[in-house]
């Protein structure tokens, strides 16, 4: 029997969950049981040596000069906004269709956000509406000093035209490869186009602690410096702020556990893979349609997300057969009641960002799914396709 054979905990008809971060941790409960215990033996508990470790480690995965580790992936990217001096005064362009996270930290270090549309096929940043907004930015927004484009759902955006766009206007690319722990565009690992980029690391991810965590990768020797030091009070010696900074710091147990999977991550990426495969295979012929691919990237499935005109009804079917299914996401951020009215936005008004709302549906896709989940998942999909 292999590891994705065992039988379900709880029998053969217990729910297969969209998400399960319990399962990761059972999966790899023995390493990361150890290396708890080797933190807590040690009695040094933030920013010791297994957050040194880790970073190291992740820089070389990454293939990065430096990797800096913060509390969550949500201050790595106000901290790289901070440390490029981004802030008040300044905007930011990113997009709507997202984690309301990568919208919160851009207000988080001062700075406006706007927002442009998504390509309908890919749910990341339109370099069209991109360009529109950079030459033609609405009155009385702050200068635009950066892009965040999104890899979103655990595939590249068209870095090959936003990248172009950004250089033209002068603005720092970030990317926020949250979503995208591991996935190539053209070859080489997303993370390492723009000035900097920042990974959340939360329960659920690709590379999940089991706790909050995040961390930013950087080729820029003094940004990864700025970075370390604003994470902890812009403390360059100890007790002594050189700069206004913030408590953001990795704690040595999370670090631990997330070298423990670390080391598994290549491993549980292509397991995505191969149970996406299988979905793919489900919905062939259907009226329910499956991730479209960018030829040009290679894709890491965060979350696998179809499209159907009728997801209500689809989700209830599936949970009636005890098939969890999420919505990632259901309200745009510029539709949501804390940003509504005051969003500065590209010509294309986000119109493709609220179609998706309406049509997406997120499966159950995670490495420790067994053989017998996947089958039932896929049967699923094609009773109800």
């Amino acid at each position: 029997m292999t590891k994705h054979e065992t039988a379900p905990a709880i029998g053969a008809d217990a729910p297969v969950l969209q998400a399960n971060p319990g399962a990761g941790y059972r999966q790899l409960k023995g390493p990361i049981d150890a290396a708890v215990a080797r933190v807590l033996e040690s009695g040094h508990y933030i920013l010791g040596g297994e957050g040194a470790a880790f970073e190291t480690e992740f820089a070389l995965w990454q293939g990065a000069r430096h990797a800096v580790g913060c509390a969550n992936g949500t201050d790595a990217l106000a901290l790289i906004l901070r440390a490029l001096g981004v802030g008040a005064g300044a905007s930011v362009v990113t997009v709507s269709h997202t984690a309301v996270a990568s919208v919160a930290a851009i207000e988080m270090a001062g700075a406006t956000a706007a927002m442009v549309d998504i390509e309908p096929d890919y749910f990341t940043m339109d370099p069209e509406d991109l360009r529109a907004l950079l030459e033609r930015p609405p009155a009385g927004l702050p200068p635009i000093r950066a892009v965040i484009p999104v890899h979103l759902y655990g595939q590249a955006a068209n870095l090959e035209a936003i990248l172009p766009i950004c250089a033209q206007f002068d603005v720092a690319v970030i990317e926020d490869c949250s979503q995208a722990h591991g996935a190539l565009y053209k070859g080489k690992k997303v993370g390492g186009f723009g000035v900097a980029a920042a990974f959340s690391l939360y329960p659920t991810k690709n590379l999940a602690a089991l706790g909050d965590a995040g961390i930013v990768a950087t080729d820029d020797d003094a940004l990864a410096a700025r970075i370390a030091s604003l994470r902890q009070y812009g403390w360059r010696e100890r007790y002594v702020s050189q700069d206004v900074g913030v408590n953001s710091r990795l704690d040595e147990i999370q670090a631990a556990i997330l070298r423990v999977k670390l080391r598994h991550l290549d491993e549980h990426n292509a397991r995505r893979g191969a149970i996406a495969r299988q979905y793919d295979g489900a919905l062939q012929g259907g009226s329910v349609r499956a991730p479209a691919r960018r030829p040009e990237a290679s894709h890491v499935f965060h979350q696998y997300v179809v499209r159907s005109g009728e997801r209500d009804a689809l989700q209830t079917r599936l949970k009636s057969q005890g098939i969890g299914a999420g919505i990632h996401y259901p309200v745009p951020v510029h539709r949501q009641a804390a940003y509504l009215g005051r969003i500065a936005m590209g010509p294309g008004r986000c119109l493709a960002t609220e179609a998706a709302a309406g049509h997406i549906l997120s499966l159950p896709i995670y490495p420790e799914l067994t053989e017998a989940e996947v089958a039932r998942v896929s049967a699923a999909l094609r009773r109800v396709g």
